[in-house]
């Protein structure tokens, strides 16, 4: 995997537009006029990413590609858009807290196995047996 970083003069709107125009007069531009150009014609300048990972590979009878691409979210969401938002990140928290109390029970068990603390004589989960044959 690598990480693309484009200059304007390498995008391929610029690219056309400069083939199309005497050689003389291609290099006059500045790297701030072909953005402004390459904005004005469409180009996708707002599509700059801080990850952009594109890769490829071939499995079995074909060929496959992929793209995984981060950064800040600056376009204004739709009311449906901030609701799932809101409830995803509910749904996380409550699942990273109901694991984290999991966690924090597991271990509190197993503090309160080894130092031989027995709350309700005669049960036991059989954590502690299990996790001593590990060590």
């Amino acid at each position: 995997m690598y990480v693309i970083e484009q200059t304007v003069r390498e995008s391929p709107t610029i690219q056309r537009v400069l083939r199309e125009m005497p050689p003389e007069v291609a290099d006059t531009f500045s790297d701030d006029q072909l953005r402004h150009l390459n904005k004005a014609l469409g180009g996708r300048s707002w599509a700059r990413h801080k990850i952009d990972c594109r890769g490829s590979f071939n499995f079995w009878r074909g060929s496959y590609y992929f793209v995984f691409l981060a950064g800040k979210n600056v376009r204004e969401l739709t009311r449906l858009e901030q609701q799932t938002s809101r409830i995803t990140l509910a749904l996380l928290g409550t699942l990273f807290l109901v694991f984290s109390f999991a966690v924090g029970m597991l271990f509190l068990y197993l503090l309160k196995s080894a130092l031989g603390i027995d709350l309700l004589d005669g049960i036991s989960l059989g954590i502690w047996d299990k996790f001593r044959q590990l060590w």
